[in-house]
């Protein structure tokens, strides 16, 4: 308290107003920036569901990762049309392919230029040296990047990419020619996935220089439509609008993603308007957030599938009669609801039905024919562990709670399951290492089309690459798809692949669960957005509505 010349009380008069005085400039000055925040039409918030692994989609197999990487940060050779999946240009204007399916001639896009950091400005343009050190990083396992980051191309190794591309040709610094050893049906419709994202060469040979090469992945440098300006892990990713994009600049100027792994907390951060848009709503809060008028919501089929792998290189589930009896113990159409609020169905397949015409069917039940395919293996009282999913996906929004009714299902026929789990970025790095012994997972499609099911997550090749989780290999379910790469028909090679189904079904790698619908939730104002059946979000063509 201040002794002064006006006296103790008018001391007291002039402390406390001076308090008052002093609070209301607070209140005042919050008021002025939440005013600001929400006149700000440039800045966008997306309550996104986890950190991402890594900031290079070369190394990178989960939508959290490509959405935090691909979607904004670069750009592809070429790109698929939003609901038709027809390959249209991206960074090449046009292309060629030989008569014999072999050679595929880009000519690349002139004065596309690359991003800068705090570090780096690029002194050259996108061309084709940068689509050489993009694949030929991925290809040759002499490369000097090749081993950067860890070296696992999942996706490329996974589809046999490795195996089917023999050379990257630079003709000319806007053309480049892949020679490949056989045709392949799926090749350019691959190119435009998230792995193939162009890097930039000049960087690489930066980074090189400054004896910092394990940069690439978490400083990245692309084309896209946003810079990656700042990251902290588990918290936030903040991006700025690239003025020099070849497109022209976004008109979002500052893009965030608040990371927000718990689906309630984002549920209710979108109910008091905190994000514009959130990652992976679930079906439990589906119903309220379309009743709020502040809110718009977008729902489709999803082209999806959940799942459990069983490490089949484990002597407990290396006998089919234990995968297939655990299979029947489980219960599908009971998980629709408390899991997926009924948005969503059971599933034998694989793939998506969309892919090859298949029809919906109810999923065989049979306990007690479970417990005499465990008996006849020798397999009464197994025990094993479940690994559940940590975030919120569309084809598994609850982990958690999926893996409990599992557990209560496969008690009924003697089986006891542990439930177990990781943080997200430790779960993928973890299965590709083959450490679990049974887990959950999903897969939404990259390209519409069957081959990215099947080669990618259960062909011989992608055993190698990390992406088989079941660590299954199957010559005659190879042999299938290998003939169907090469067929430019798609009712033949539709065919294969429903071969491949009957080898998959017998032998039960995996228990498919559902096939979900996918919804997103996006505060009212905002123009140019479109739910994409791939599941990754492209923010470069939202605006907000002129008031």
């Amino acid at each position: 308290m201040y002794k002064n010349s006006f006296g103790k009380v008018n001391s007291i008069k002039f402390y406390f107003f001076g308090i008052i005085f002093m609070i209301g400039l607070v209140f005042l000055n919050l008021g002025c920036q939440k005013k600001q925040i929400a006149s700000d039409d440039s800045r966008f918030v997306y309550c996104t569901e986890g950190s991402p692994s890594i900031f290079n989609p070369q190394l990178a197999t989960d939508g959290t990762s490509f959405n935090a990487s691909s979607q904004p940060l670069y750009n592809r050779l070429v790109t698929l049309e939003l609901g038709t999946f027809k390959v249209k240009p991206e960074l090449a204007e046009s292309w060629k392919i030989n008569a014999a399916g072999t050679e595929y001639h880009f000519k690349l896009r002139s004065g596309v230029l690359f991003h800068t950091n705090h570090g780096f400005a690029p002194q050259k343009k996108f061309s084709s040296q940068d689509v050489a050190f993009t694949f030929n990083r991925m290809l040759k396992k002499d490369h000097s990047y090749h081993k950067v980051n860890g070296g696992s191309y999942e996706y490329f190794k996974a589809m046999g990419l490795d195996k089917l591309i023999s050379e990257v040709k630079i003709v000319s610094e806007t053309e480049v020619v892949f020679v490949l050893k056989r045709p392949s049906a799926t090749f350019l419709k691959n190119l435009s996935m998230d792995f193939a994202s162009i890097l930039s060469a000049e960087y690489a040979q930066y980074l090189t220089q400054k004896n910092s090469k394990d940069q690439m992945g978490f400083k990245p440098i692309g084309t896209g439509p946003f810079i990656l300006t700042e990251y902290r892990k588990d918290s936030i990713i903040r991006y700025a609008s690239f003025q020099n994009y070849y497109k022209g600049p976004a008109k979002i100027k500052d893009l965030i993603y608040a990371i927000t792994p718990n689906s309630l907390t984002r549920f209710q951060k979108m109910q008091t308007l905190e994000c514009d848009l959130i990652a992976e709503p679930s079906p439990v809060h589906w119903e309220t957030l379309s009743k709020n008028p502040k809110l718009q919501t977008f729902k489709q089929d999803g082209l999806n599938v959940g799942y459990i792998a069983f490490n089949t290189k484990l002597e407990k589930f290396s006998d089919s009669r234990v995968r297939r009896a655990l299979s029947l113990a489980m219960n599908k159409e009971s998980y629709l609801n408390p899991i997926f609020k009924g948005e969503a169905h059971s599933t034998s397949y694989p793939v998506p039905y969309q892919f090859l015409s298949l029809e919906k069917r109810k999923h065989i039940y049979n306990p007690e024919e479970a417990k005499r395919l465990l008996k006849e293996a020798g397999q009464e009282g197994l025990k094993f562990k479940l690994w559940t999913l940590p975030v919120s996906r569309p084809y598994m929004p609850n982990g958690k709670k999926f893996g409990e009714l599992v557990q209560q299902d496969l008690k009924k026929i003697g089986v006891e399951v542990e439930l177990m789990t990781y943080d997200w970025p430790t779960y993928l790095s973890k299965s590709r290492a083959g450490e679990h012994e049974a887990i959950q997972m999903g897969w939404t499609s990259d390209n519409g089309d069957a081959e990215n099911f099947l080669q990618t997550l259960l062909s011989c090749d992608a055993v190698g690459a990390g992406s088989n989780l079941a660590q299954w290999c199957n010559k005659s379910f190879d042999e299938f798809l290998n003939t169907a790469e090469a067929k430019v028909d798609d009712s033949e090679r539709e065919a294969l692949y429903k071969k491949s189904l009957t080898v998959f079904n017998k032998d039960q790698p995996w228990v498919p669960v559902a096939q979900s619908k996918v919804f997103r939730v996006l505060k009212k104002g905002w123009l140019g957005y479109s739910l994409n059946p791939l599941g990754t979000e492209n923010f470069y063509p939202l605006s907000k509505a002129a008031l």
